[in-house]
């Protein structure tokens, strides 16, 4: 039981974190242009400057001003597990040379994914700002050039009342079809905990405050996500909406939109796909399954239903077998199991065991299972960001379970993965055990080029 709590707090616990703000640690004006000018005085010596940058998405206008608590987006960096962003007032321009100062208005911003919803200090009263953003890695150290400066026009007067924006985003194409969904939003300011309501119709109330009469299921949180640990499938979508909570538990603002979803099980998929979090989805710590970038179902050249919950030991994969598989019929089963059973100490043995079951509950249902090899972890990476250990002996316990899949039908997904004292590639899983996706992308190029021939395979190849 403490093996499956660690589990669980492990794999479901990484997940976006509230918007915090921390002290400035930078003083003095930023000048524009030329850039170079503000990378000397907002970078450090060790800083590189010729990555990415992220690119502004979400723009207000004269037309168009933002509320007094905008959200800003961008896009995502590769490498970054979060970002700081930069509050700025425009100065007058210099009378000798014409550049352009900002000075900062308030401490810099963190932000743990691609997105923030602002609160702007009481003590401002322009009637615009402007703000630029850069990517940071575990260490927090710059892992991108700094964006474009970007103006935002205010419009103090417009009402405004607190709505979670949402970031999940389901049935949107390959990929974002989860059995257990995961929900997520933009952190509100100022809120202490959050409640998330399950539906299984469009609530009679949007806009409101009060629970909905179709809600089945409500969950609290204290992160602006929640992995729903229970499979939501049916003939009829379900929907999902979030409120922010204050200390004393009371409202801010109201509902967030009721977003709607469907996972069901009489559409005919021929592929589904069981597992852990490798195929659940997520990575750079910060970016849960409903990222699609961080699925390795989205780079697949067919679809497939993800069946996969994170958090699972081989076992319990094992386990929900019945109930989670066979609702769906599928005629190809993608199985990838035992990657925290085996990091975790519970050996090879336990791992083949509860494989050769999920092959044997296949051919017995008529579903033709696809294994696919277990990757390497980088205990390093792991112990740096969860302060978790990894057993000692992880590369040999998955070397056997290799040879076994190796045996079966079976797609091998590792080339490319391994660094050269054997371990998981830092730059394709910056924790160490979620791949990012450039990992997702590797596992997707290996099982599009072995396609064909799975599918070409006789029913012999599966014989006892």
């Amino acid at each position: 039981m403490l093996i499956l709590l660690l589990l669980l707090s492990f794999t479901l616990g990484y997940g976006v974190l509230a918007t915090t703000a921390r002290q400035n640690a930078h003083h003095g004006l930023i000048v524009s242009p030329p850039l170079e000018k503000a990378q000397k005085i907002y970078g450090s010596s060790g800083d590189r400057t010729d990555r990415e940058k992220p690119v502004l998405l979400r723009h207000y206008s004269e037309g168009a001003p933002a509320p007094v608590h905008p959200i800003l987006r961008w896009t995502r960096v590769d490498g970054a597990v979060m970002y700081d962003v930069q509050v700025l007032r425009q100065m007058e321009p210099d009378e000798k040379t014409g550049d352009i100062a900002y000075e900062p208005v308030m401490p810099e911003q963190r932000a743990y994914t691609n997105g923030i919803e602002l609160a702007l200090p009481d003590d401002f009263q322009d009637d615009c700002f402007y703000y630029r953003v850069y990517g940071l890695d575990m260490e927090g150290r710059r892992v991108s050039d700094y964006s474009s400066i970007e103006k935002v026009p205010l419009d103090r007067m417009a009402p405004f009342v607190e709505k979670p924006e949402l970031l999940s985003a389901y049935n949107t194409g390959k990929g974002s079809v989860l059995l257990y969904p995961v929900y997520d939003w933009f952190p509100v300011p100022g809120a202490s905990q959050y409640e998330v309501e399950v539906l299984d119709s469009a609530p009679e109330n949007p806009g409101g405050v009060e629970p909905s009469q179709h809600r089945i299921d409500v969950y609290r949180t204290d992160s602006a996500q929640k992995y729903d640990p229970r499979p939501r499938y049916g003939n009829h979508p379900f929907y999902w909406r979030v409120r922010a909570l204050d200390e004393q538990g009371g409202p801010i603002g109201v509902w967030s939109d009721a977003q709607p979803f469907l996972t069901d099980p009489d559409t005919p998929y021929t592929v589904a796909v069981l597992g852990d979090s490798i195929s659940h989805g997520g990575g750079s710590v910060s970016y849960s399954p409903a990222d699609w970038d961080f699925s390795y179902l989205s780079y697949l050249d067919f679809p497939a239903v993800n069946l996969a919950q994170s958090g699972d030991t081989s076992t319990m994969t094992k386990d929900r077998f019945d109930a989670d598989v066979l609702p769906f019929r599928p005629k190809y089963l993608l199985i990838l199991m035992g990657s925290n059973s085996l990091r975790n100490g519970l050996g090879a043995d336990v791992v083949i065991s509860d494989m050769e079951e999920v092959r044997k509950k296949s051919l017995k249902h008529g579903i033709r299972p696809v294994f696919l090899t277990v990757p390497p972890v980088n205990p390093d990476n792991i112990k740096r960001t969860f302060d978790d250990e990894t057993a000692p002996d992880w590369q040999w316990q998955i070397g056997r379970v290799n040879r076994y899949i190796r045996s079966q039908v079976h797609i091998d997904i590792t080339p490319g993965m391994y660094d050269s004292q054997g371990m998981l590639r830092t730059e394709l899983a910056f924790d160490g055990l979620h791949l990012d996706p450039a990992g997702k992308k590797l596992m997707a190029q290996a099982i599009n080029a072995a396609w064909p021939d799975i599918e070409n395979l006789p029913d012999s190849a599966w014989d006892e």
